[in-house]
């Protein structure tokens, strides 16, 4: 009977411990980002910028407080790398600004991604410092460097092939470039449909470029709705609970032309995997139905100032709303946790309308 117990007892025991392993096995091994204050992790806090946000309330409903991240918590990374972590047990992604001496565990990945940085090398210059998408790719060879050093016994393109490489940019090159017709030409010299397309050109260099530092699954993120961002509305004419629709309808060519470049790259390169992700219809979705969503208030952000809370953006020591839960903006430019993790959510497991041509799950399963 005690020998029976015993034999019982590890029978479970080997159940339980292989259950932790499967739940242990890697979707991906690591993931690197590159973007802009979307997904910042903490790379302007030490650049001489206006687009910072390491100090409060910054941070306010996040663990470590005020890092750098342009949320009042969790970025669309963070959510994305908890997501990751019910199997793989991913860490929150150091910021490359905090790995250069190294100091933080790489292996899990890197985060580059930088505040008012764009497509074009002279978007947000008059924000001042910030890493552009060209700088940001020079930053991740540095990264190899050290992978390459620290990596004994593991294959490092292996590793690289099956990491998961996000990418979110664009934003900036319409906000802070080609909707500042006071300060930038480009509107000038290009109409939208040719904006779009200089805008892709880059892009894709970029984003080769990466690929020949072997990286092979790219998770590539659409605009979403700038219309309807408080900047946007504090700056234009628009009637209350409408959007920008000259805006919407600028930043859908470019969608139109990343959706077009995945389908292209994935006809050209069979080791690889490239997904759009429908950011415009995910934030669109909330906006137009907030209520399917627990939201309320959608035209505002829950910290700034002026019209629309817009015109100006989260100050430090800032007071701000205190039902962020029901906000679908937390400053002028950026939604609230709460929108990301919706917007991840879907991104994970959504249909192809959402993430193209297939979600995150299954680029991991592949």
């Amino acid at each position: 009977m005690a020998h029976l117990l015993v034999v019982t007892l590890l029978t479970m025991f080997l159940i339980s411990f292989s259950a932790i392993g499967v739940v242990g096995e890697s979707l991906f091994p690591a993931m690197f980002v590159f973007g802009d204050s979307l997904v910042d992790a903490g790379n302007n806090n030490f650049l001489n910028s206006l687009a910072k946000a390491n100090f409060e309330p910054y941070g306010i409903d996040f663990s470590a407080g005020p890092t750098g991240r342009f949320s009042n918590g969790k970025t669309p990374i963070d959510i994305l790398g908890n997501l990751l972590g019910e199997r793989v047990g991913l860490p929150y992604l150091p910021a490359f600004a905090d790995t250069v001496a190294p100091k933080n565990n790489i292996f899990s990945g890197v985060n580059y991604a930088s505040a008012a940085a764009g497509i074009l090398d002279e978007t947000g210059r008059t924000l001042g410092e910030r890493i552009s998408f060209s700088q940001q790719v020079r930053n991740f060879e540095t990264t190899l460097s050290q992978l390459n050093d620290q990596m004994e016994n593991t294959s490092l393109s292996q590793y690289l092939a099956k990491s998961l490489t996000v990418l979110n940019h664009g934003s900036n090159d319409y906000i802070n470039n080609y909707l500042l017709p006071e300060l930038y030409g480009t509107s000038y010299i290009y109409n939208p449909s040719s904006y779009a397309e200089l805008l892709m050109r880059i892009y894709r260099i970029r984003l080769m470029d990466l690929h020949g530092l072997g990286l092979r699954k790219f998770l590539l993120a659409g605009i979403g709705p700038l219309g309807c961002i408080p900047n946007q509305l504090s700056r234009r004419f628009v009637q209350p609970g409408q959007c920008a629709v000259f805006v919407n309808d600028i930043v859908s060519k470019f969608n139109v032309a990343l959706k077009t470049m995945v389908d292209q790259l994935n006809m050209e390169y069979h080791d690889s995997t490239f997904v759009y992700v429908n950011a415009y219809e995910i934030i669109a979705d909330v906006i137009d139905n907030p209520n399917n969503y627990g939201f309320s208030i959608t035209d505002r952000a829950c910290c700034g100032l002026g019209r629309n809370q817009g015109q100006l953006s989260c100050l430090p020591m800032s007071i701000p709303c205190t039902e962020r839960t029901e906000y679908v903006f937390w400053d002028a430019f950026h939604p609230t946790e709460a929108v990301n993790n919706i917007l991840v959510s879907k991104a994970f497991t959504g249909p192809p309308s959402i993430c193209y041509p297939i979600n995150v799950k299954q680029m991991a399963e592949m």
